[in-house]
């Protein structure tokens, strides 16, 4: 129906990407005569099938984008990982209308595929990226900002747009982690015209991005973000800090009762609170490397690793500054 709608309207950009989607789901489904002529008929140049480098995950990587991205096996899924109820709910509908593309597109519909994630460090967002990757069966990107950012800032929006034309040949999750550091307000009357020109290039290629390429942003500032930017995005996801609740919610996902550990998994939870999900985590992890290697009472081990937890916030730079942050944490308990 796309197809048949560029072509009356004679519209050629319209007709690039419906061709390419076409030529991107044939691949998907190892139809690889189908998408070389589809490729050809457009005058696309099919990808090189031999002697490429290939990304961790096994992607077939050209040389301008080598050094620009890196491919991340996505192992985790999204059963695996803890979500606020309504993100789990909204993340599993992007999933549904990815899998149902055809279905959609069928009805001149597309599925969601731009992403923004938001909320303090350590709550899950760039596993959550993976997590949609995995779920999606595509490679996981990640731009490599000290490749891609250069002090010569029209390079900067012209290897953009290298990584962006090759996201657009291949179904993936393209993720850019600390988004604010690409898209900040333009308004902003610190930043140059130039660095002005990069967010503008970096929406209009956003915009450009077929839906059968997943970007996926996430912010630890989203109020740097352009205002612009935000309007580009069809799913908005806060990942907040962990409370209480969360934590629990989040001890009976891992294991973590009070069998292994010897402590109520009520009482560890509160303790945790104030934590960031990625911090638990390797609180856990440690504790489990104390009792498997010191062969103690689990509930001493993590007695004596929940100390060591609540010292985490205490700066170190002088003993004046470390009592306040005591006191302070004292406050906060």
């Amino acid at each position: 129906m796309q197809l048949a709608e560029a072509g009356v309207q004679n519209d050629h950009a319209k007709l690039e990407r419906t061709v390419s989607a076409l030529v991107a789901e044939a691949r998907a489904k190892q139809h690889h005569t189908l998408a070389d002529r589809l490729a050809k008929a457009l005058g696309v140049v099919a990808p090189p099938q031999r002697q490429a480098p290939r990304a961790v995950g096994g992607t077939f990587l050209p040389d301008k984008v080598r050094d620009l991205i890196i491919e991340r096996p996505a192992r985790r899924s999204i059963d695996d990982i803890m979500l606020p109820r309504e993100v789990d709910a909204q993340v599993r509908d992007l999933l549904e209308e990815q899998h149902q593309a055809d279905v959609l597109r069928a009805n001149s519909l597309d599925p969601r595929h731009r992403v923004m994630l938001a909320g303090p460090p350590g709550n899950g967002k760039t596993t959550l990226a993976e997590a949609i990757a995995h779920g999606l069966g595509v490679p996981f990107f990640t731009i490599r900002y000290d490749a891609v950012i250069d002090s010569y800032l029209g390079e900067t929006a012209a290897r953009l747009k290298r990584v962006f034309d090759f996201a657009r040949s291949t179904p993936c999750v393209l993720f850019l982690d600390e988004f604010d550091a690409l898209g900040k307000e333009r308004g902003d009357v610190h930043e140059t015209g130039e660095i002005k020109r990069v967010v503008s290039s970096l929406l209009l290629q956003m915009d450009d991005l077929p839906s059968y390429t997943v970007i996926v942003c996430a912010s630890n500032h989203p109020e740097l973000l352009d205002r612009a930017v935000w309007r580009r995005f069809q799913l908005r996801l806060e990942l907040p800090m962990p409370d209480r609740a969360d934590f629990r919610r989040w001890l009976d996902h891992v294991g973590a009762d009070r069998k292994s550990l010897g402590i109520d998994p009520a009482s560890l939870a509160r303790d945790l609170e104030g934590g960031s999900f990625a911090e638990a985590e390797e609180f856990l992890l440690n504790v489990k490397r104390k009792i498997v290697l010191a062969k103690g009472d689990p509930k001493a081990i993590v007695t004596q690793q929940l100390k060591a937890w609540k010292r985490r916030f205490v700066p170190q730079t002088g003993v004046a500054e470390g009592n306040g942050a005591r006191d302070t944490a004292a406050q906060s308990e």
